[in-house]
């Protein structure tokens, strides 16, 4: 099964991005997905489940402990594939 996952951190800093937030992209960045599309207001990444998953648990851990306050995220099933 493949996944794609949309998530957003916040509070939002329209100055300079939070720790939170380079957090999350860094884990994203680091995960062997297939498609990562970062940006100011909305984050997507495409892979196999098991790797989508891992990703999104070490996501929300390492964002929460360098001060989210808010994540939003959606996953929906994208297709057949390994994982």
């Amino acid at each position: 099964m493949r996944l794609r996952v949309e998530f957003t951190t916040e509070p939002f800093d329209l100055d300079e991005a939070p720790a939170h937030a380079l957090a999350a992209r860094e884990v994203i960045e680091a995960a062997e997905l297939d498609a990562v599309d970062v940006g100011p207001f909305g984050n997507t990444a495409e892979g196999g489940a098991a790797t989508v998953l891992g990703a999104v648990d070490t996501l929300l851990r390492k964002s929460l402990a360098a001060g989210a306050t808010r994540i939003s995220l959606q996953v929906n099933v994208i297709g057949e594939g390994d994982n």
